[in-house]
């Protein structure tokens, strides 16, 4: 029986999250995150990265991501991201919307990746006096929405140039346990000390029900953030069981557990795929996600074997991306690796 393989988000919860979302049912708390979980877990957080950081729950990426953008933000202003960034091509302009009508400018980059040289030219136009929106802060996407990843010597030197034209960085970390578990270095190599304002830290997709994180390292944004959530409606009555997942989640190194589990399959996956002929990957295989030039009859042989994974590009597309999730078994990726060498066997 195939596997779906369409996104890490159509994955159940891992049982250390739901255990600690039944614990949290027990009893009373103070509402509105001043329970004593909300507590831990901003403690937590500052424990993780090295240094006091606040920290504001939200039940969605969006939301989060919305909240962190809309901080760094006048109306006046834009945000810099690259041209497929979430924030830019998924969030119906959230955080557009939170920040009072700023505007977004986009700027290209191989895999992903914003290219410096971009950015420079860009700041550099800023310069001039325009009548265009006002550069205000630079989202990076941490993995990029390609699966590729900067590297901590990247991110400093993209929060570099944007610092020094007064940028404020935000880091879109829908998958940043993916990418610290692929890193093998310390997260707080990869934001605050590299120059990161404020990052979204995810685990929705690594094993939460639905828990993110806002994580200012700028004191300065607490404010704007305690009240930016409260006015948004994401400052939940019952947020314990918000902080519950995330707290289990930090807990003994479970987020880079379950992160280097999909990163392990995606690889496999990979390794298995790239062998066969006819097949091409788009972009480098860094974190959990593969996306992959396959044969049509291979295509229609893995969703008739039961595997789920979208075309990208239309019916007609042999274009496909396909997610490994925390809980996906060897067993799992090897039959898809099976049906597909299958196929390469009858042609052949």
């Amino acid at each position: 029986m195939g596997v779906n393989f369409g996104s890490d988000n159509v994955s159940g919860i891992a049982p250390q999250i739901l255990d600690a979302i039944a614990r949290a049912n027990v009893g009373t708390e103070p509402a509105y995150g001043m329970d004593a979980i909300s507590a831990r877990v901003e403690q937590k957080m500052s424990e993780l990265f090295e240094r006091p950081c606040r920290v504001f729950m939200a039940g969605t990426g969006t939301a989060a991501n919305a909240l962190a953008v809309s901080a760094l933000l006048p109306p006046w202003g834009a945000v810099l991201c690259h041209h497929n960034a979430h924030i830019h091509s998924s969030e119906c302009n959230a955080p557009m919307f939170f920040s009072g009508g700023a505007g977004v400018t986009l700027l290209p980059g191989e895999h992903n990746r914003i290219d410096p040289a971009a950015l420079t030219a860009e700041l550099a136009r800023q310069r001039h006096p325009a009548d265009h929106a006002k550069a205000s802060a630079l989202s990076l996407t941490q993995a990029t929405e390609a699966g590729t990843l900067y590297t901590p010597d990247q991110v400093a030197t993209l929060c570099h140039a944007a610092k020094g034209a007064g940028l404020k960085v935000h880091m879109d970390g829908a998958r940043f346990a993916n990418a610290v578990a692929a890193l093998s270095c310390a997260p707080a190599d990869l934001t605050w000390r590299a120059g990161v304002d404020v990052l979204t830290f995810g685990a929705t997709k690594n094993g939460a029900l639905a828990a993110e994180a806002v994580v200012a390292f700028d004191p300065g944004l607490a404010e704007a953030l305690h009240y930016r959530r409260k006015r948004a409606g994401h400052l939940f009555s019952k947020m314990r069981f918000v902080a519950a997942q995330m707290e289990a989640y930090l807990t003994d190194g479970l987020w880079l557990n379950l992160a280097a589990n999909s990163n392990a399959r995606a690889k496999q996956m990979a390794t298995g795929l790239a062998r066969l002929p006819g097949v091409r990957l788009e972009h480098p295989v860094e974190i959990n996600e593969v996306f992959v030039h396959l044969t049509e009859p291979m295509i229609r042989a893995l969703h008739g074997a039961g595997f789920t994974f979208p075309r990208r590009g239309g019916a007609a597309s042999t274009f496909a991306r396909l997610v490994c999730a925390f809980n996906t078994r060897p067993e799992d990726v090897d039959e898809l690796l099976t049906v597909a060498a299958g196929v390469t066997a009858k042609v052949g």
